[in-house]
């Protein structure tokens, strides 16, 4: 009984919230603020400025070279 109760509520927020949703108009400076977001965080990976190295120059910096003793 429990999970066909929590199934039901869940469903019945679920459209619920869609069709609030459909009714909420967003701004163009919404967009833009987000997509300038989504352009950040997809290159994060990449080179985060002029003056900050890649992160794989990073890695290869940190790890230590084996000493030759001859």
């Amino acid at each position: 009984m429990k999970v066909w109760l929590s199934c039901f509520l869940g469903l019945f927020a679920i459209a619920q919230l869609y069709q609030w949703a459909q009714n909420v108009t967003v701004l163009l400076p919404f967009y833009i603020l987000c997509g300038a977001v989504l352009a950040v965080v997809s290159n994060a990976d990449k080179r985060l400025g002029f003056f900050l190295p890649l992160k794989d120059e990073v890695l290869a910096l940190l790890q230590l070279k084996p000493s030759n003793p001859k």
